[in-house]
């Protein structure tokens, strides 16, 4: 299934060159503004060895300030090179806590701490970064004890997800951490990104979980994130602009506004008459 997405982000990325672009290769190295990120060496079947478009997207939206973060929590899950987590540490107003997580892996660890460690002097106070291994679905008691408050409520206001979607049989224990993880707060917000190359069927299953466990969903296309196809795909042109500021060395506007336009994104809130004592395949949001 690796090869699967590996191959499709090829498409996209020899698509540039129908555009009169030249195609883009994601370097082991990316500087976005002042921060400079690092992919993890192939590792396995993990996919942390890319940087994918959606997690562009995501940083995109956070720059342009359509991701509350000024003194929230954040955690993003599954990060990779924690693009969109990382950029928020970076803001003039910038979130209070940042907790960047990965599969517990040496190889995709390693590179993560590193990554948090050479970015460290842009990330702005009073914000603290963590970075933690966490497996999806597993016990989230120490990411949850990071996020602990002053009157002892835990969970974040944010949780990121980035292109987490595709593979179907993950949905249990995505669904599973993010009931654990989101603050049960009406303010807490997940904002999620997925390639097209993850089926519209494959992440309304997704959607459908998380709707079951009390959350609604806003999308690129309307309220509930899920309508036609064409609506589901969204208007290419008018959402391929490219409107974020920083630089990013070695991928020009045009190339980022195509990566940009083949990605959907979804942002989930609570709706919270629903949220105690739902449950799904087992988990139970208390």
């Amino acid at each position: 299934m690796t090869g699967t997405i590996e191959n499709v982000e090829d498409i996209l990325l020899d698509s540039l060159e129908i555009l009169g672009t030249e195609r883009v290769e994601d370097p082991g190295c990316i500087q976005y503004g002042d921060l400079v990120l690092t992919v993890a060496p192939k590792a396995n079947t993990l996919l942390a060895d890319h940087l994918f478009s959606p997690a562009l997207l995501l940083a995109e939206r956070i720059e342009r300030g359509l991701v509350e973060v000024a003194g929230r929590s954040i955690v993003e899950l599954g990060a990779g090179c924690a693009l969109p987590s990382l950029l928020t540490a970076t803001l003039s107003e910038p979130p209070r806590l940042v907790v960047v997580t990965d599969y517990p892996d040496d190889i995709i660890l390693g590179n993560l701490r590193s990554t948090v460690e050479r970015n460290e002097k842009h990330f702005r106070p009073p914000c603290v970064v963590h970075c933690q291994g966490y497996e999806w679905g597993k016990d989230a008691s120490s990411l949850l004890h990071l996020s602990e408050n002053p009157d002892g409520s835990r969970g974040y206001d944010v949780v990121i997800m980035s292109d987490l979607l595709h593979f179907h049989s993950s949905h249990d224990a995505l669904i599973h951490s993010l009931s654990s993880l989101l603050a049960k707060t009406p303010s807490a917000r997940v904002y999620v990104a997925a390639g097209t190359y993850t089926t519209r069927a494959v992440c309304e299953n997704f959607l459908d979980m998380g709707s079951h466990i009390g959350l609604v969903w806003e999308s690129d296309s309307g309220t509930s994130g899920q309508g036609n196809e064409d609506e589901d795909k969204g208007d290419i042109e008018a959402t391929s602009l490219w409107l974020g500021t920083r630089a990013i060395a070695g991928i020009d506007a045009t190339q980022l506004g195509v990566r940009k336009g083949m990605c959907r994104w979804w942002v989930g809130r609570w709706h919270i008459p629903d949220i105690k004592g739902a449950a799904v395949d087992g988990i139970t949001v208390v």
